[in-house]
């Protein structure tokens, strides 16, 4: 009772012979759980880099060294600009409805900031969603700017973006690569305690 013959006649434990089965079956369904979860990890890291990555039409300028202070205008190579000599004091970062000196936001980017410009006459519904970009958002900065070569730009110390509207995935792509990121002169100084107030 409960053995049977094996086919050299052998006699086989039946109970023995279902738990080692069992044993399998549960051993090769814990490897495919984990090898499910390292796959569905990779996958995620992978997604999450390429959504943090910066979009691939930003354009990279030389602005020269940081810390270039000047009272006077500056004649920048770029509309915004993008980084270069800048006034001592910085913009506080905010939503503003009018627009703002260069020489400020500039010195806002040294510090890590992102400057979000835009066409004055861009649709409310545009600005709304820039504002909510901006708001209640540690260095992250936006006005008006007459003669946009497009809708909207960002820009960051040495980099930046022309976009048709502020919906495009490529501005919050930009946001994340560039906002206080690598490429900030000055990590870790303030964007608040400068001049302005934001709308």
């Amino acid at each position: 009772m409960g053995r049977k013959r094996g086919t050299q006649g052998r006699r086989v434990n039946v109970s023995e012979d279902s738990g080692s089965r069992k044993a399998g079956i549960i051993i090769g369904a814990i490897a495919a759980v984990f090898l499910l979860g390292f796959g569905g990890l990779v996958f995620l890291d992978s997604r999450q880099k390429a959504q943090s990555a910066p979009p691939g039409e930003v354009k990279t300028y030389d602005v020269g060294p940081a810390g270039q202070h000047t009272e006077e205008n500056v004649d920048y190579d770029q509309t915004p600009p993008a980084g270069g000599p800048h006034n001592p004091v910085w913009q506080n970062q905010g939503f503003y409805t009018e627009p703002i000196r260069d020489e400020n936001a500039v010195h806002t980017l040294e510090h890590g900031g992102v400057w979000i410009t835009y066409q004055p006459d861009l649709p409310q519904a545009q600005k709304d969603r820039i504002k909510e970009l901006v708001d209640g958002r540690t260095c992250m900065l936006a006005s008006p700017y007459p003669d946009l070569p497009s809708p909207v730009v960002a820009s960051a110390w040495g980099k930046q973006l022309q976009l048709e509207n502020a919906d495009s995935p490529d501005l919050d792509r930009f946001i994340r690569a560039y906002r206080q990121g690598p490429q900030t002169p000055e990590p870790g100084a303030a964007c608040t305690g400068g001049i302005g107030s934001p709308s």
